[in-house]
């Protein structure tokens, strides 16, 4: 397989390698459904999962609001884009090889797993994480995205798609999937899109 135009976040180009996974699922999103933005909680568990099975005891955490990072360094991105009642869910995962990052390290699982391997292990995940997203109080589930996840008190530098850039402690998310990032005078801003680097 090989990606000519991957995308990620805010216009970025998304670099594949050979060796490397990256597919997409289609989810329709019903009535009585949650909030479609909270779709990227149960992509990042999905993929966590996969990840778990395919490469057992290693350093994962989950980063808000789309990254898997391996020892603090970026593994694998998700993308969510909607369109009416549809939602595309893009997964790059770095199996093989990383590419050199310009603001941020990279990690691969060094050819562990092949792509046609992984695929119907993060399938499966997400087959499964989609129906608990369907069933589970928003608020557990957003606790079980946290316990995957850096922990509250984390340092964070913040920059909006309009080039506001903020600088706070990781307080958690609410159960929609919005970061709540603790500023220095105590105060609680939501962030509902931006592009999140650790302090």
């Amino acid at each position: 397989m090989e990606q000519t135009a991957g995308r990620g976040r805010q216009g970025r180009g998304w670099i594949t390698r050979p060796g490397n996974f990256f597919g997409s699922a289609m989810v329709n999103i019903a009535a009585g459904d949650p909030p479609p933005q909270s779709l990227s909680l149960a992509a990042g568990l999905a993929l966590i999962e996969a990840v778990d099975i395919a490469a057992p005891e290693l350093p994962l955490l989950l980063k808000w609001p789309n990254d898997l990072l391996l020892d603090g360094a970026k593994l694998a991105g998700i993308l969510l884009e909607r369109q009416n009642d549809r939602v595309v869910v893009g997964f790059g995962v770095n199996l093989a090889g990383a590419p050199d990052l310009p603001d941020r390290p990279a990690a691969h699982l060094g050819g562990r797993i092949s792509p046609h391997a992984f695929a119907p292990l993060l399938a499966a995940s997400m087959g499964r994480l989609l129906e608990l997203w369907r069933t589970s109080e928003p608020a557990a589930f957003a606790r079980a995205w946290l316990a995957r996840a850096h922990a509250p008190g984390t340092e964070l530098n913040v920059h909006s798609a309009d080039a506001q850039a903020l600088s706070g402690y990781f307080d958690g998310i609410d159960p929609d999937g919005t970061l709540r990032l603790r500023l220095a005078d105590g105060t609680v801003r939501a962030i509902h899109a931006a592009d999140v680097t650790l302090g």
